[in-house]
């Protein structure tokens, strides 16, 4: 028992030697964004971290397909639709909680002021535009691949953007792209097979398989008259017809 004791003690000090050493690497690459100077980008991607506020950029896109796209387009949108509610209902209800991590401190890794954004008061693990973004993506995806791949890019640009304001770890980004990513598609993959399920329970009397459909009139009609073609075969001949009954030799 001790041994064993011993073993399992050794692997969690591993495991969390581990987690402080991604966590160091996580803090640096967030204070190497911080202190790059990168003028030109401050501003556009200023504007796109406010733009994705409560997916603000991801349901203008919804509509525009709902409008535009016709009947893929409205289907695309809902699916889109659809995933992010689960996904923000996922990260804020059931994942946050459980990792209350704090927000970067900006002003001590040097983030510009003319990056930032207004702070969140929520938790910064995991990064629920992240997270909105890659699974409005993925959904969108599973109809129309070129669409989606846009998408994801653009969604990618929304979560640098996170960093790159100072209001998120690396880290928080990365986990919330592959929740949003995972949920997007676990979404998608429901919704198409509720048509499916629906199309199967047709009521009764509206559809019947092709083997079973009852006979109409006309096929009732044409089967009897061969039923009796069958049953009553041709009698004698009318002894009054001069033309020889079926088979007969002609007389000499």
């Amino acid at each position: 028992m001790t041994k064993r004791a011993i073993a399992r003690g050794s692997a969690r000090d591993r495991a969390a030697e581990g987690l402080r050493e991604l966590g160091a690497v996580d803090r640096a690459v967030y204070y190497a964004v911080a202190s790059t100077p990168t003028p030109s980008l401050d501003e556009p991607l200023r504007r796109l971290s406010r733009a994705a506020n409560n997916s603000r950029l991801w349901l203008a896109i919804a509509a525009g397909l709902a409008v535009a796209g016709g009947e893929d387009g409205r289907r695309a949108a809902v699916r889109g639709t659809v995933a992010i509610g689960a996904t923000s209902a996922l990260v804020n209800i059931a994942v946050k909680p459980l990792w209350a991590r704090r927000r970067p401190d900006r002003a001590l890794a040097g983030v510009p002021r003319r990056r930032r954004v207004r702070l969140p008061t929520s938790t910064s693990f995991p990064s629920g535009h992240a997270a909105s973004g890659f699974a409005f993506a993925a959904a969108i995806g599973r109809d129309q691949p070129w669409l989606g791949l846009a998408l994801r890019f653009l969604a990618g640009a929304v979560a640098y953007s996170r960093v790159h304001t100072g209001v998120h770890y690396p880290s928080d980004i990365v986990v919330g792209s592959l929740i949003g990513e995972s949920t997007g598609q676990a979404v998608a993959g429901l919704m198409d097979r509720l048509p499916r399920s629906r199309r199967l329970s047709v009521p009764r009397g509206e559809a019947q398989p092709a083997g079973r459909r009852k006979r109409g009139p006309a096929r009732h009609a044409a089967a009897g008259a061969a039923g009796c073609r069958l049953d009553n075969p041709p009698g004698p001949t009318d002894p009054t017809d001069p033309s020889p009954a079926p088979g007969a030799r002609p007389l000499p």
